[in-house]
């Protein structure tokens, strides 16, 4: 029997709402068949570095089937989580990873982040995502096949716990070994855990808004468990506004 990608959606929630370390919030969710107006913008949007270092060459434009092929998956042995701006809707990055033919644990993974939005932590956000996604569909291994120029994306495996595993003439490729249970560790590193952080607050019912470029947060005197929360709360000092009636509670890194 065969499932179709709209039947492997059957049941799947929207998105998940998650909060850059800069405040920024993104909504990441698997990509449908009908995103490609979407991913044709972001890569509009990408600079020409941008789209050098993502395809290894010149790249002007996307075709209409690299449109199709890009979004229309079957979210098993090709899989990909978009996130949108959730201010302005705009696709802002993407990831994913197409299964190894010649060994079904096995799965090339690519992450792409249009310019305005790099060094946020949205690269290190996605990639966890789909490491917990790959890890349902039965998938141990990541590769990574990249330009040896490409910094943004080495620092990016690396924190995900990446070994150097080939060089070629100008690329390199890594490897990173899935661990068992959802994405945690070097592959959450640093920055998730504030969009983590605000995202259990959020499911606890508690208010949390940006306001200016700064996080606050309510949370009751009484809810010690919160309060752990925001104790783990890696925050930049220039973001540091978390209030709760009653009780205050300021936090540097």
């Amino acid at each position: 029997m065969v499932i179709t990608p709209a039947e492997r959606l059957t049941g799947v929630p929207e998105g998940r709402l998650v909060v850059l370390r800069d405040g920024s919030a993104v909504t990441i969710r698997r990509v449908r068949g009908t995103d490609a107006p979407l991913l044709a913008d972001g890569f509009a949007r990408l600079s020409a570095a941008s789209r050098r270092m993502r395809f290894m060459g010149v790249k002007k434009d996307l075709s209409a089937a690299e449109l199709r092929y890009f979004t229309d998956v079957d979210h098993h042995d090709h899989e990909a989580l978009g996130a949108l701006d959730r201010g302005s809707g705009h696709g802002v990055g993407i990831a994913r990873y197409i299964r190894d033919a010649d060994d079904p644990q096995a799965a090339e993974i690519a992450v792409t982040i249009v310019d305005d939005w790099q060094s946020r932590g949205l690269g290190t956000e996605l990639l966890a995502q789909l490491s917990d996604r790959a890890r349902q569909e039965g998938i141990r291994r990541f590769t990574a096949l990249a330009d040896a120029e490409n910094v943004a994306v080495a620092a990016l495996l690396r924190n995900a716990g990446a070994r150097l595993v080939r060089r070629g003439r100008g690329t390199v490729e890594y490897e990173i070994t899935l661990t068992s249970g959802a994405a945690r560790g070097p592959e959450r590193k640093c920055a998730l855990s504030r969009g983590a952080h605000l995202q259990a607050l959020t499911e606890r019912g508690r208010r949390v808004r940006t306001v200016k470029g700064d996080v606050q947060v309510q949370v009751p005197a009484t809810d010690e468990p919160a309060h752990a929360c925001l104790r783990n709360f890696v925050l930049a000092p220039s973001r540091r506004s978390i209030s709760a009636p009653a009780r205050r509670t300021d936090h540097t890194e």
